[in-house]
């Protein structure tokens, strides 16, 4: 969607491919850049050749077609217009002057002789069905021409056989007409039979206002008319199944051809799309080195488009091989985290990339671990998929990888995901050796950096104004403060006293103080549940030991009272519901009042 400048259905998928399939080797990336950087410069002609490609049609599927034997008399047009099109292709390309294009113009085979046979064999517009006749031109076959030339001077014959019968009988609306059953007659309506002359025609039809008649000569004229049409058609479809089998032996270098044209197609696109959206020419670097200068993430910045994107810069080298990225939820730290890779899936490709300036290794695979999703029909749950991607990463990466890590962990409770998340820490940096972002809200993480000497601690900047927090965007050097997890919530529009109560639990998380329950919604029944709380706080009963109370309340305690005590003993309360244990409290409350 964001590549796709492309002018014909080949190039399309062959751009599918390539973002497929980046390349591997450094020779191969830098020939592709350089015949962008050609086009890039050179605005006219790369607006001529895509104006050149609009005439260029699905070269891989019309040769499928031929080769299928399936390909009728318009799949062959539009070879030929497209075949057509190759020499003003190969006269824009020679007025640039660049080695790599010098390549593709020797490749560019246009085919001469298929398109010479096309344009003389086949009319410009024939039928769809290859049954039909009308395919081939005149002048390309004697034998067709000669059928033709007796089925139009028949036809022309027969149009002033009706004229001349006109004037002989006086009749000015006889006709002579044909149909498939009947072949040709002369037809003369019911009011108008009085003007024949006995025996002048022969009768062959009788139908309500009208006769139809036939004479000898009509007869022979139309078996000469109808066995020239059946044999004209029959010989077209011959004619053209040749043809198409002549242009069969064609078919490797139509396909070659396709492949270069699609290639150019795809350049001339990166050329396009890089002059838009103002990508610059990457380098590679042999020390593993990565310098992103600027850095954007292609796609959400097109989906901005006229709001300002903030760019970051990317630093990695043999002493940062490992980034942890600490900040804010929705702050950017995945947006930043996949923007690395899709600048290092276009320049590997050869097309330029998002950035200011850009230096950049050579992966040989990346691998990615972001989002969260299960797969139910196989069993396996969101952190189970998780795990499971992760360790395709680990046994599946070298030194040479690119690994994204975006909150490994966070599917399990608070000190299994962080023990699984500082192992894999210290499995890739210690083992692996890979390039590698891994993001996190694990805080305690970040002190990492003190051991493992390849990691370095990055953040997401956000501020905090008058209770509401602001992201910023940028990438900073250093450990995040907090998350602002309760801010993002306030910014979904949870209610207000659910925010309030998340922050009054934060700060006793924060302390590590027990945290104690609040009822929040106010029904009957729980206005009598705080109600006992309040009682209780000043005389508390325990569940599990001997109730202890001043000797002046145990001497004035009831009958009833008692009973209530023993009834509260009796309460196995670990078998009991909330709901259960509420309407037990407010009865005995009701006893003992």
């Amino acid at each position: 969607w964001l590549l796709d400048e492309t002018k014909t259905a080949m190039g399309a998928r062959m751009l599918k491919q390539w973002v497929d399939r980046p390349l591997l080797s450094k020779e191969r990336i830098m020939e592709r850049q350089n015949v962008v950087s050609v086009l890039l410069a050179n605005f006219f002609e790369r607006q001529e050749l895509r104006e050149n490609l609009k005439g260029v049609y699905d070269l891989e599927r019309l040769a499928g077609r031929v080769a299928f034997g399936n390909a009728n008399a318009r799949d062959l047009i539009a070879l030929k217009k497209s075949l057509q099109q190759v020499p003003q292709i190969l006269m824009t390309l020679g007025k640039l002057d660049d080695k790599q294009l010098q390549v593709i113009l020797e490749n560019l085979d246009p085919c001469e002789e298929v398109a010479d046979l096309l344009e003389m064999a086949l009319v410009e517009h024939p039928p769809l069905s290859i049954k039909e006749g009308n395919m081939i031109q005149d002048g390309y076959d004697a034998a067709l021409d000669q059928y033709r030339d007796a089925s139009r001077n028949g036809k022309t014959w027969i149009a002033a056989l009706e004229k001349q019968e006109r004037e002989k009988t006086g009749i000015k609306s006889l006709k002579v007409g044909f149909n498939r059953v009947f072949g040709y007659y002369i037809e003369v309506t019911k009011a108008n039979i009085h003007l024949l002359q006995e025996g002048q025609y022969e009768r062959k039809q009788t139908l309500a206002n009208a006769e139809r008649y036939i004479t000898p000569e009509l007869k022979e004229k139309e078996s000469l008319i109808l066995e020239a049409e059946e044999k004209m058609v029959d010989l077209e479809y011959s004619i053209f199944v040749n043809l198409r089998e002549h242009v069969k032996e064609y078919i490797p270098r139509l396909q070659n051809l396709a492949k270069c044209i699609s290639e150019l197609d795809v350049l001339q696109c990166f050329a396009t799309v890089s002059e838009n959206r103002h990508y610059t020419k990457p380098v590679f670097s042999e020390e593993r080195r990565i310098n992103i200068v600027g850095g954007r993430h292609p796609v959400v910045e097109k989906v901005m488009d006229k709001q300002q994107y903030v760019p970051n810069d990317c630093v990695m080298n043999s002493e940062r091989e490992m980034l942890l990225i600490t900040g804010p939820n929705m702050s950017g730290k995945s947006t930043y985290m996949r923007q690395i890779a899709l600048t290092a899936v276009l320049a590997q490709m050869g097309c330029f990339v998002p950035a200011d300036t850009a230096e950049l290794p050579i992966f040989d695979q990346i691998f990615t671990r972001i989002g969260a999703a299960d797969d139910l029909i196989s069993g396996q749950s969101t952190f189970m998929v998780e795990m499971l991607e992760a360790k395709h990463a680990i046994a599946h990466a070298t030194q040479n990888s690119l690994i994204l890590f975006d909150e490994i962990g966070r599917g399990t409770s608070t000190y299994d995901g962080m023990a699984l998340a500082q192992a894999i820490i210290e499995h890739i940096h210690g083992k692996i050796g890979a390039k590698t972002l891994f993001s996190t809200h694990y805080h305690e993480l970040t002190t990492l950096d003190q051991c493992l000497h390849q990691l370095k601690n990055v953040h997401v900047s956000a501020i905090e104004q008058n209770g509401k927090v602001v992201f910023l965007h940028k990438i900073k050097e250093g450990a995040a403060d907090k998350s602002y997890g309760i801010h993002v919530a306030q910014l979904a529009d949870l209610p207000a006293e659910l925010i309030q109560r998340a922050n009054e639990l934060l700060c006793q998380f924060e302390g590590e103080k027990p945290v104690s329950p609040v009822f929040v919604k106010e029904s009957e029944t729980k206005k009598v549940e705080k109600e006992v709380i309040a009682e209780v706080e000043e005389e508390q009963l325990s569940f599990f030991g001997t109730v202890t109370a001043p000797a002046a309340k145990q001497e004035k305690l009831s009958s009833n009272e008692h009973k209530c005590l023993q009834t509260l003993k009796g309460l196995n309360i670990l078998e009991m519901t909330p709901l259960d244990a509420m309407n037990a409290l407010y009865e005995l409350q009701k006893k003992i009042k």
